[in-house]
């Protein structure tokens, strides 16, 4: 088999949009595609045709119809050009997944759930084209990736009970990961919480996914740390006890956030009622104790009449109360019949 210097790839797809995206993503990781068939049939078609140009690896929808079927296709890529496939897979249900599986013998073959990450879709190409110790160093690194985290990664099996954890968990909780595994996840859930998780797991466990779910989890110490959530299932994975499924799961801590909205929250409540006083406290208008005379914003003092005709629509008629008339005319005039 020859290949171009460049790495060459084949993305095979009966949806044009997918066929696309999935192409610029591989060139974006460096690779040439040499064209986007529609079928299995085609793909084969194409590889035939120029022998000095066999793709380095092939990016093919599981989900292709035959004849050939996209497993039967992949498998004579492997036969004849000795060309790695990986399926592309909508939805990973457990017929498709042992398909592949049976088919790809000990190498050759392997699935990518869409939508592809990209750093997935490297880590997948490398593990399709490197030799064995290439491999391993790749594993070693995703290894290295979980390890280092800051986030708190977990695989959780569908029995209710962590399969794995790193080392972040320990930082974010106390307990070490042999406590956290030793017991149900649920009973380190805050009580309060625990109706609504157990509703989400039973959610993700049936295929759903958990996009920013929030709960509390128990620390050493006996407080409570909030957590954010995305996890996503896996049914056909079976760990070595035999026991099927895992939800992959990534959580952020967020306590300090939450602490930082109630904070806020009670800000806003305070600025609130101290708008309400101001509001309350214009409601008062300063009076000179001698003249009756009112001081507006702009320490203006007006006549009573002047200022509510101002900021108002109330205009003024003027008379002389009995007491004023006592008072202040009939000592000057007399009384007046």
């Amino acid at each position: 088999m020859t290949h171009l210097a460049s790495p060459t790839a084949l993305v095979v797809d009966d949806d044009p949009d997918a066929a696309r995206t999935l192409a610029a993503q591989l060139e974006r990781l460096g690779y040439r595609v040499g064209g986007t068939p529609a079928s299995a049939a085609d793909a084969l078609a194409v590889v035939a045709a120029v022998p000095a140009e066999v793709p380095q690896v092939v990016l093919m929808n599981a989900a292709l119809p035959g004849p050939p079927d996209a497993i039967a296709a992949a498998a004579a890529l492997r036969r004849r050009w000795l060309v790695p496939t990986l399926f592309v897979v909508d939805e990973a249900d457990a017929a498709t997944v042992r398909r592949i599986a049976a088919a790809s013998g000990a190498h050759g073959m392997s699935y990518l759930l869409r939508p592809i990450a990209e750093r997935e879709l490297r880590v997948a190409l490398a593990l399709a084209r490197r030799p064995e110790h290439a491999v391993r160093a790749a594993t070693d690194l995703e290894e290295r990736f979980f390890d280092v985290s800051i986030d708190l990664l977990c695989c959780l099996g569908f029995d209710g009970y962590f399969r794995r954890l790193n080392v972040a968990w320990e930082h974010a909780l106390g307990f070490s990961r042999d406590e956290l595994m030793s017991r149900p996840f649920l009973a380190f859930v805050h009580p309060e919480d625990r109706e609504r998780t157990l509703a989400q797991n039973r959610a993700v466990r049936a295929g759903g996914q958990a996009r920013s779910f929030e709960n509390r989890y128990l620390c050493r110490d006996g407080s409570f740390r909030w957590l954010r959530w995305n996890a996503t299932p896996d049914p056909s994975y079976a760990a070595h006890d035999g026991s099927p499924g895992v939800i992959f799961s990534v959580a952020r801590d967020i306590t300090a956030q939450k602490r930082a909205d109630v904070e806020r929250e009670a800000l806003v409540r305070q600025l609130q009622t101290a708008l309400a006083e101001v509001r309350t406290l214009r409601e008062l208008l300063p009076m000179c104790s001698y003249c009756r005379r009112i001081r507006d914003d702009e320490a203006e003092w007006h006549s009573v009449e002047a200022y509510i005709a101002r900021h108002t629509r109330t205009r003024f008629s003027h008379g002389i109360c009995p007491t004023c008339f006592a008072r202040e005319v009939e000592p000057h005039v007399g009384p007046i019949a």
